[in-house]
């Protein structure tokens, strides 16, 4: 059904340019002739004015679509008002509105503005389900740079209309801004940490330090970049040894935080992952990440963590923040990856003060928000975070054990749930290690200067670690 939709869909058009084309043919504005068309309609229909008595219109939303009776080029809104689209989806609908039970995975609509009728309830039943601690609001978004970038505006727009009170911007502001001139555009920082990854778009990278070829040949921004805690391994064996290097790496968060202030380029927000995985996955104590809480609190700065990678329950919990035991852990919270869709949980008062300020075509994908439902239910039903619990316990003392068995090739094994690494001896032994290892049938991922990490899927049993524990000794063997 689906394939001889398109065909005819895309017949039509061509039909259309053929004839424009056609020699001695031009075009004459009055009323065309109707042709029945069976994923068409045959003009508008208006019931109500748009947006109708069930467009509840918020921010840059112009009215809630119903995508189940728009077809052809007829978006039809929530109210029964049929409109010929010529504007589709800020011009994303390539051969019309689809008229098959498929259409939110067929057409993509324009979020911001033209969101579907059941939209929010879809969000609520998704993304709001699992919100962190104290997040009252969900943006969502396409990607994880994506949601980092547009989470550092919302910190940006909340820390200048905090700075301007009640006032609203001036008109040096409104001017200054469209020249990317003080004070419309202010010099303000995000503090970002050593090892970091956060992103590859133009913010994103300022704040990104794990290999320079991310980096290499972009222009970037001069915001603070602070040391992120080298731990020793297993953390519990060295506790004052870690205790002493988070209070460094504080100390020197507080003294960045100052500096940047006197050079005018205040730090706005703290963004800091907590695990760096990109970076080496790199741990940092509970206690060192209330602490950075704090200071983010008493210098007036948004914090803002970075769940990409850790969120959906690879640690154990849904989110790795909730290993903090923090009833107010962050003002802001990015997700995506496991989560299926992009975006980034906030705080009430970090919602942009008037629409378009966070905004662009798509702003995600509510079809990503059908499958986070049922997967949402699959982890509640099946009880996968306990899961990932043992099985994760089970992988880490099979890394203990290898690490004891192999001390001249591994070392530093960690990680919480199956959100695991280890450290190899070298990277080129490493990248020999894991060719290997994937001969054998296993794949594996690198980070960070030599280390492996380990990132299964929720399902991930305690028979799947000890199948991938016999393969990886096997390969460890021929090393030693």
């Amino acid at each position: 059904m689906a394939t001889s939709l398109i065909s005819r869909q895309l017949a039509l058009p061509l039909q259309r340019t053929l004839w424009l084309r056609a020699p001695g043919c031009r075009y004459v504005s009055k009323t065309a002739a109707k042709t029945h068309v069976e994923f068409d309609y045959d003009g508008p229909s208006m019931k109500t004015s748009v947006p109708g008595p069930r467009s509840q219109n918020v921010g840059a939303v112009n009215f809630f679509c119903n995508y189940d009776d728009s077809r052809g080029n007829y978006l039809v809104d929530v109210d029964g008002n049929r409109m010929l689209d010529l504007y589709t989806q800020i011009s994303s609908i390539p051969i019309g509105h689809s008229v098959s039970p498929q259409s939110t995975f067929v057409n993509r609509p324009a979020l911001g503005i033209l969101p579907p009728e059941n939209f929010p309830d879809k969000v609520t039943e998704s993304l709001l389900s699992v919100a962190p601690s104290g997040m009252s609001r969900v943006q969502t978004m396409a990607c994880g740079s994506c949601s980092n970038e547009n989470a550092f505006k919302s910190i940006f727009i909340w820390y200048r209309n905090k700075e301007r009170g009640m006032s609203g911007p001036s008109a040096e502001d409104l001017s200054s801004c469209m020249m990317n001139q003080a004070p419309g555009c202010p010099d303000l920082s995000i503090l970002s940490f050593m090892g970091a990854f956060h992103g590859r778009t133009m913010g994103c990278l300022a704040t990104t330090h794990s290999k320079a070829i991310h980096k290499l040949d972009v222009p970037s921004l001069d915001w603070p970049i602070a040391p992120f805690p080298r731990l020793q391994y297993p953390l519990e064996q060295f506790s004052r040894e870690n205790e002493q290097e988070e209070a460094r790496c504080l100390e020197e968060v507080e003294d960045l935080i100052v500096k940047w202030r006197q050079k005018g380029k205040p730090v706005a927000g703290i963004v800091i992952e907590p695990i760096q995985s990109e970076g080496g996955d790199n741990h940092a104590t509970a206690d060192f990440f209330r602490k950075l809480r704090s200071i983010a609190r008493k210098h007036g700065c948004a914090f803002l963590v970075d769940e990409v990678q850790t969120g959906g329950g690879g640690t154990g919990k849904f989110w790795a923040h909730e290993h903090w035991g923090m009833d107010d852990p962050a003002d802001i919270v990015s997700f995506s990856k496991k989560l299926l869709t992009g975006g980034y949980f906030h705080k009430e008062e970090l919602l942009a003060d008037k629409p378009y300020r966070i905004f662009n075509t798509w702003m995600g994908d509510p079809s990503k928000n059908l499958f986070l439902a049922e997967v949402l239910n699959v982890i509640r039903r099946e009880n996968l975070l306990e899961e990932v619990s043992r099985s994760g316990k089970a992988l880490m003392n099979g890394l203990y054990e290898l690490q004891a068995q192999f001390p001249d090739l591994l070392s530093r094994a960690r990680g919480q749930g199956t959100f695991c690494a280890i450290d190899v001896r070298d990277a080129e032994t490493r990248e020999r290690i894991m060719q290997q290892t994937r001969d054998k049938g296993v794949i594996l991922g690198g980070c960070g200067e030599k280390s492996i990490r380990f990132r299964p899927a929720l399902i991930f049993k305690e028979y799947h670690v000890h199948l991938f524990l016999n393969i990886f000794n096997d390969v460890l063997a021929q090393h030693k």
